[in-house]
């Protein structure tokens, strides 16, 4: 058995902070699409998001720091766990993890960045009598105030996978890059041999 270990976000984009727009529509159909073509040694783990299980939904935008300050790194670890009882379980041959680009939590090599100290921390709150053109509006507006950076470092629960599993294989999706995305996630998993991946 094969592995496909992936961000939740990336199948439905119903968790992501503000709520879907076009590019999470179309990065979840076209992973589904792939999925689905997978051969049968293949198993997939979309994991439970960790902002959803601290946060809930919707949220306003946060950054590695923030999310740090909220607490993160112990609902992260649970999740780390939780794969980690998978993965010693099913003893799975190769293993793929799939994250984001530039979240918080699930960036594989980038996240984002921000001074937490002068973080609106009630905008969490705020976020959640907000309807969908309010959220996107205020998300950029947070985001802007914010200034927030993408960094060169994994977010918080990859920095952790990354620790506990280093023989895993690590791709980043960016869903800015749909399709060029899409194109590493097949690359990576063709190279798995010519049996994996179709």
């Amino acid at each position: 058995m094969k592995l496909l270990v992936i961000a939740p976000c990336l199948l439905s984009p119903f968790y992501v902070y503000r709520g879907p727009k076009q590019k999470e529509y179309r990065t979840a159909q076209l992973l589904r699409k792939f999925i689905g073509e997978l051969g049968e040694d293949w198993q997939v783990l979309a994991y439970p998001c960790p902002e959803y299980e601290l946060i809930g939904w919707p949220r306003a935008p946060a950054s590695r720091e923030v999310y740090g300050r909220l607490g993160m790194r112990e609902r992260a670890k649970v999740i780390a766990d939780f794969i980690g009882r998978v993965l010693t379980e099913e003893r799975p041959g190769k293993v793929v993890f799939i994250g984001v680009k530039g979240s918080p939590t699930c960036g594989v090599f980038h996240t984002s960045s921000s001074d937490p100290e002068g973080y609106p921390y009630s905008a969490m709150q705020e976020f959640f009598y907000l309807g969908k053109k309010e959220r996107v509006r205020r998300s950029k507006e947070i985001v802007g105030e914010q200034g927030f950076k993408l960094v060169k470092m994994p977010g918080i629960l990859f920095e952790i996978l990354t620790a506990r599993f280093p023989e895993g294989v690590y791709v980043e999706f960016d869903k800015d890059d749909v399709e060029g995305s899409m194109e590493r996630v097949k690359s990576v998993l063709a190279e798995l041999g010519p049996d994996d991946a179709k």
